[in-house]
């Protein structure tokens, strides 16, 4: 059994060595500001191009909730004269695949083309238009927002979706990281056209913006794709989003008639580039987000058998993000786990992880991180996050030290310093 872990240690560090050093990061601006990253690569006659602004649904005006979901949408659903259909058969007649994402703190515009010079000419001009000149067609508008209406209203019989929602409110009431991205019901229907055009107007701009490109293209010929992808951009008003304050801890359940109760229990904790990140993340693995390996699974599942799956997890954003355990379980059945939850979670802040938990935890990240590297599609998310939230260029070469280098004590403190319980709230879902 040694031989074979020595054995899956020597092949983790060699494979982790080769396919890190592959990925060779290059950073500059634009003329105009953009934050640009470059990683070349020719293995695959394959572009993909992420653009990313600080235009996430923390930006919605108050009453106005999923308008910046809305704007990203609408932006790829026609252009520059053309109806959505002939937007569309322009990406699909080259074989270039257009989408986009939005999320609490940015929207991101992404396109994925052959190589091939006349077909990424063609794409690269189609895109253009999606990104600088979005019709954002009335009746197209007043369609997508009838369907937006309609998921939301699905949604609002789920409990998934019921719980989540409420736990967001309990965690942020007074902070935009409480929104929905897509928004709800009353909020959608305040929003009209002329909100989309002035919010693509005042939040996609070159001051908040970041491009990143990773495929089968030169530095050189890279450089010159992101100044003339920039150039469609102003610089905008700088804007900020508010500091989040802890609040008490609150518990409600919520009545509904689905077979499982549905727990979610967490404060809002960790930040984007937080200096206690590393402890808290490998800490974190130990405790719930490493799956069958992790605490939780092994006390609520496997020895007890109360629930099919249960795990925690850290969801940094710009601010404060949460942690947050998440679990399911019959509605007879979720007093005891939650109350296991508690007591886990409580002797985990107070004693830490054992010596052989921390050594297998970070054999386990170190080993797969790279598997999180292994696409030119996983290269650009990972590094379009960098991007948003202005990591250190080398931070992708620097993530095995840092796992490395925390330690039991490490741990403990983190742990210790920032998870206050009497502080963390609760939703459970279906409890009669």
């Amino acid at each position: 059994m040694k031989i074979k872990k020595t054995l899956l240690l020597i092949f983790y560090f060699f494979y982790s060595q080769i396919t890190i050093a592959e990925i060779a990061i290059k950073n500059w601006k634009t003329s105009n500001g953009f934050n640009t990253f470059f990683v070349e690569s020719h293995e695959l006659p394959i572009i993909d191009i992420n653009i990313n602004f600080d235009a996430g649904s923390a930006y919605d005006p108050e009453q106005k909730r999923g308008l910046a979901n809305l704007t990203n949408h609408l932006m790829t659903l026609g252009s520059d004269n053309l109806s959505e259909d002939e937007s569309a058969d322009r990406f699909t007649d080259i074989g270039a695949i257009l989408s986009n994402e939005t999320d609490l703190d940015y929207a991101r515009i992404s396109l994925r083309s052959l190589s091939d010079k006349k077909l990424f000419n063609q794409a690269i001009e189609a895109f253009e238009g999606v990104i600088s000149k979005p019709n954002f067609n009335p009746k197209v508008f007043e369609r997508e927002k009838a369907n937006l209406i309609a998921l939301i209203k699905q949604q609002e019989t789920e409990p998934e979706q019921i719980g989540e929602r409420a736990f967001r409110k309990l965690l942020y009431p007074s902070h935009p990281y409480q929104n929905y991205e897509i928004g709800d019901l009353d909020s959608v229907n305040n929003i009209t056209s002329d909100d989309v055009v002035n919010f693509y107007q005042n939040y996609f701009s070159a001051n908040n913006g970041s491009i990143v490109i990773v495929g089968d293209l030169s530095k050189e010929e890279a450089k010159s794709l992101a100044e003339k992808l920039a150039a469609h951009f102003k610089k905008t008003q700088d804007r900020q989003i508010q500091i989040v304050n802890p609040t008490p801890g609150t518990q409600i359940q919520i009545d509904h008639p689905a077979a499982q109760a549905h727990l979610y229990f967490g404060a809002p904790i960790m930040k984007r580039n937080d200096p206690d990140f590393f402890p808290l993340y490998l800490g974190n693995y130990i405790l719930g987000g490493g799956g069958f390996v992790s605490r939780l699974t092994n006390e609520i599942r496997e020895k007890r058998g109360l629930v099919y799956s249960v795990y925690s997890y850290f969801m940094p954003h710009r601010e404060a993000g949460p942690f947050q355990i998440n679990l399911q379980t019959k509605k007879s059945q979720i007093d005891q786990a939650y109350s296991l939850v508690k007591k886990i979670l409580n002797e985990f802040i107070e004693k830490g992880p054992t010596q052989q938990e921390l050594d297998d935890a970070k054999t386990n990240m170190v080993g797969g991180f790279p598997l999180r590297l292994d696409s030119n599609k996983k290269i650009i998310e990972y590094i379009s996050m960098m991007a948003v939230y202005n990591y250190p260029v080398d931070y992708i070469q620097q993530f095995s030290k840092n796992i490395n280098q925390v330690s039991l004590e490490d741990i403990k403190d983190a742990f210790q310093r920032r998870l206050d319980m009497s502080k963390f709230s609760t939703v459970i879902v279906g409890k009669k």
